[in-house]
């Protein structure tokens, strides 16, 4: 971890303009997330310590096993204007080694988007399609669609996908239907784009989909039949950017500020669709 650490180099303005997405709450209850310095634990009994230090990780993904997988991205400086990345892993027993060592460009190979049988899912932008890679590397164009803007995504156990396309959430089912469930989960921006209005998405047990719409300070659950409820809210300085329900229904909310501080709260049971 010492050389990882010492490639770890990013400037304030993409930090900003880019906070963590993710969640993930391994078997014994422990809640891990970025502040994009560090990967925090958050024991059952609240306790809160570093599991990874130095990393800059916008998304998680822990496995059956509670090994957690996670990214470090760096930028170089402005003279060689050029990003890097890594791909770590931290197995239960505390020991973080890389899956993918660091190398230049941007991670475009490992998923965090995984289902339960091991398929990693990708977006291929330039081409409006959801691609499935299945664990022994065949690859296959899971949908097509004229998507406006593929943002973040998420993967039920059974290989539903649910995506973000620019304000919109979208379902496409393992057998590659496309559906629109909910649109406009965000206003639009008065000035700017609308890219980071609408950012991370996470599912429960019973087919619902949360949202972070991170420009309304809200966390949106959005069911099956494309109902959309507020279930929890953020107040200045911060909004919400990702999420998870625990498996007692219990709802983390990852949130951000305007200095791009990151940090988790419980908000107690929503699953039953209960809200405080």
């Amino acid at each position: 971890m010492r050389t990882l650490a010492a490639v770890l180099l990013f400037t304030a303005a993409s930090a900003f303009a880019h906070p963590s997405v993710s969640v993930v709450i391994d078997s014994k209850g422990n809640v891990y997330y970025s502040d994009l310095t560090q990967i925090l634990r958050i024991a059952p009994d609240g306790t809160r310590t570093v599991a990874v230090p130095h990393v800059h990780s916008h998304e998680l993904w822990i496995d059956a096993g509670d090994t957690l997988y996670g990214e470090n991205v760096w930028y170089n400086g402005e003279s060689l204007n050029t990003w890097g990345n890594a791909v770590w892993k931290r197995t239960p027993d505390g020991r973080v080694s890389f899956v993918h060592p660091p190398r230049p460009g941007f991670n475009k190979d490992f998923s965090f988007v995984r289902d339960a049988a091991g398929n990693q899912y990708f977006a291929i932008h330039d081409r409006n399609e959801i691609r499935r890679k299945s664990p022994d590397g065949r690859v296959v164009t899971m949908a097509r669609a004229p998507f406006k803007d593929i943002r973040w995504m998420t993967v039920t156990p059974n290989g539903t996908v649910y995506l973000i396309d620019l304000l919109d959430l979208v379902r496409i089912t393992p057998d590659g239907k496309v559906t629109t469930i909910a649109r406009n989960l965000a206003s639009r921006a008065l000035i700017g784009d609308d890219r980071h209005r609408v950012q991370g998405l996470w599912t429960d047990r019973a087919g619902n989909v949360y949202v972070a719409a991170s420009a309304e300070r809200e966390v949106k659950r959005v069911t099956p039949a494309g109902r959309v409820d507020v279930v929890a809210r953020s107040t200045f300085p911060w909004s919400p950017s990702g999420g998870a329900i625990a498996p007692n229904g219990d709802l983390w909310i990852l949130e951000y500020s305007v200095t791009n501080q990151q940090r988790v709260r419980k908000i107690g049971t929503r699953a039953s669709g209960r809200g405080r």
